[in-house]
């Protein structure tokens, strides 16, 4: 589990594709403090840490984690939200997130605002009906506060505080950012189902 709160931005050194594909993430982390079979949560997407040294840490990456999210587009040099698992009594700052990614959202639009920038972006049709005006959605790992929906597109707005410490402030129109949807509302939907 996480929170969608930010601790560190990565960038891939290294990515090998063979069916699968496999990545070497550089990290601020002190990964002496990480194990073997760790999860971090790398742009949204929970990943086991498969090998490490010191600096840089590796995953596996199954071909249906590349169908479901945007990790195949990652390239060496790509800057990548970072975050590790959360520990009991560790602070929830953000949300509950699972690292378990629902599908791809595009951006369709990015307009400063002041300082703050508002980001609208297009779910796909299934995931729509799980987004709410003042809920919480994880976008490529970021737990932000869903401002306005209208039909299929929502937006959220990043503070500069956000667009410093994620990779945020690098996004543009057209990019795929991995969407994980709140386990309540997802919970919330199933019981309306079975009550009818």
């Amino acid at each position: 589990m996480f929170t969608g709160i930010i601790t560190d931005v990565g960038r891939v050194a290294s990515v090998t594709r063979r069916g699968d594909m496999h990545a070497r993430i550089e990290t601020a982390y002190d990964t002496a403090g990480i194990d073997i079979g760790a999860s971090i949560a790398s742009d949204g997407v929970c990943l086991t840490v498969v090998d490490l040294g010191p600096g840089w840490y590796a995953v596996d990456i199954s071909a249906e984690t590349l169908d479901k999210t945007n990790l195949g587009a990652w390239d060496k040099g790509r800057r990548v939200n970072l975050e590790r698992a959360l520990k009991v009594g560790d602070e929830l700052g953000g949300h509950i997130v699972s690292g378990h990614v629902d599908g791809v959202a595009e951006v369709v639009s990015v307009i400063d605002e002041g300082e703050s920038t508002r980001v609208r972006l297009m779910a796909p049709a299934a995931l729509a009906r799980f987004i709410a005006p003042k809920g919480s959605v994880a976008l490529n790992g970021t737990s932000l506060t869903v401002n306005e929906v209208e039909g299929d597109s929502f937006g959220v707005n990043l503070i500069p505080h956000t667009k410093e410490v994620t990779n945020w402030g690098e996004i543009t129109v057209g990019d795929k950012v991995n969407l994980e949807i709140d386990t309540l509302a997802r919970y919330v939907a199933r019981l309306h189902e079975t009550a009818r």
